[in-house]
């Protein structure tokens, strides 16, 4: 357990970092998982209307440090090149 006050601080914003950065990564996970969903189930025409919701995500989880902005670009050219692929 922490013993000084800066120490106490520091654990109450990490466990505040915690809830803010599990909903934005959930948040992403969910719409990047729904865009394959689409494109496995051959609607390609919804997932790619869906492509800029997931490049939102993606782009916010790397401004946060969350993920790396390589990991991001990396991620959103995999998706564009896989609806790309099944048009």
């Amino acid at each position: 357990m922490p013993i000084t006050s800066s120490a106490k601080k520091a654990l109450r914003a990490g466990d505040n970092k915690k809830v803010f950065n599990l909903r934005r990564k959930l948040e992403m996970n969910k719409v990047v998982k729904e865009v394959r969903t689409l494109v496995a189930d051959k609607k390609v025409a919804e997932a790619a209307k869906l492509l800029p919701k997931a490049y939102q995500a993606l782009d916010k989880a790397a401004k946060t440090n969350l993920i790396k902005k390589n990991t991001a670009d990396r991620k959103k050219a995999r998706l564009s090149a896989l609806i790309k692929k099944n048009k």
